[in-house]
């Protein structure tokens, strides 16, 4: 559950009850590759590699969590619900989400129990189409802010808001584009079911795009055309499930401080308020490296132990505290530090 000010609520399942285990929050991008259209056959051999790092870890014992994002592949059922309209009924922004949960989420399954069968390793795979609550009050559901969709001429756009109430922003080079709110994360709603399966050892994909998100309404729940950053949902999920290591997959090895200026360095080991001073120096932009970084200064502020922030490729040698950018408690990376200069040194 998130707290005042945004904070995630004390976690509550303890990490003793899930030893060993990782969520891994996987990229959309990551399925489609610079370059790629997105086929069906690029995103599943993409998707193999993804697989074969993550049946590493499972190999090393640890139980695993995967969240994934979606942005290309809900771009993409927009785009085809919108073309197809004069012929069949056209899909609201939750649908679509829910439908890229399911198509994400097979080829994942697929990809991982080929890897895991190869491996020779019995372990179970299941995606679980996931429900992320979101408040009505929220103050983004009134500032919508995240772009969807495909771009349109002015015409087209002025078109659109008449007949549906769309916001439309201009892109100053691209034309016209959708945008809706991207509210806070409150609640996972199949958490339960989540926490069983894992502690059940099933290797479980969940969370996909943040969570289709819905509201409270009429004893139930209603859903609503929004975007949920993968990453905050990413981070609300691992502190409630209580796991040890929140690992963020992205396209690049490390986090960088200077990213790409003459000075750029890599950060390796980290602690949380040393991360802090940097993001608030803007050393991670918004459309960037902030979004994860923020999320992973929430899980670790909630009680987490460990955050790791790398490529896929490098995502065992990172577990294993030989790659990618590690962010722990104060005390916890000075003795971490140390322990790497004593290295170092001999």
């Amino acid at each position: 559950m998130v707290g005042e000010g945004g904070r995630l609520r004390k976690r509550r399942t303890t990490s003793s009850e899930l030893r060993s285990t990782i969520l891994i929050a996987v990229g959309g991008n990551s399925l489609i590759r610079a370059g790629e259209k997105g086929s069906v056959a690029e995103q599943m051999s993409n998707a193999r590699r993804t697989a074969a790092a993550i049946v590493g870890l499972v190999r090393g014992g640890y139980r695993i969590v995967i969240t994934h994002g979606n942005g290309p592949q809900v771009g993409a059922q927009l785009l085809r619900s919108e073309r197809a309209s004069d012929q069949v009924p056209g899909q609201t922004l939750d649908v679509c989400g829910a439908a890229s949960q399911g198509e994400i989420g097979y080829l994942l399954a697929q990809a991982l129990q080929r890897e895991l069968a190869a491996a020779a390793m019995p372990v179970p795979v299941v995606s679980v189409v996931t429900q992320t609550v979101v408040s009505v009050s929220d103050p983004a559901m009134e500032h919508p802010s995240k772009p969807i969709g495909p771009f349109y001429s002015r015409a087209d756009a002025e078109e659109k808001k008449r007949l549906f109430a769309w916001t439309i922003v201009e892109d100053a080079s691209r034309g016209y584009r959708r945008i809706v709110p991207s509210p806070e994360p409150v609640e996972i709603v199949e958490l339960a079911v989540i926490r069983e399966l894992v502690n059940a050892g099933v290797l479980v994909i969940a969370c996909g795009g943040g969570g289709i998100p819905v509201v409270r309404a009429n004893g139930g729940y209603k859903g609503v055309e929004a975007v949920i950053d993968k990453d905050r949902a990413s981070a609300l999920l691992a502190s409630e499930l209580g796991v040890d290591i929140f690992a963020i997959s992205t396209d690049t090895d490390y986090v960088y401080l200077d990213y790409k200026k003459p000075t750029q360095r890599p950060l390796t080991c980290v602690s949380v308020e040393e991360m802090e001073a940097y993001y608030r120096a803007g050393q991670f932009p918004p459309g960037n490296m902030g979004p994860k970084v923020e999320s992973a200064l929430r899980f670790l502020h909630s009680g987490g132990k460990e955050v790791i922030i790398s490529s896929y490729e490098h995502l065992c040698e990172a577990v294993a505290g030989r790659a990618g950018t590690r962010i722990l408690p104060g005390s916890v990376a000075q003795a971490v530090g140390g322990a790497h200069e004593k290295v170092s040194a001999k």
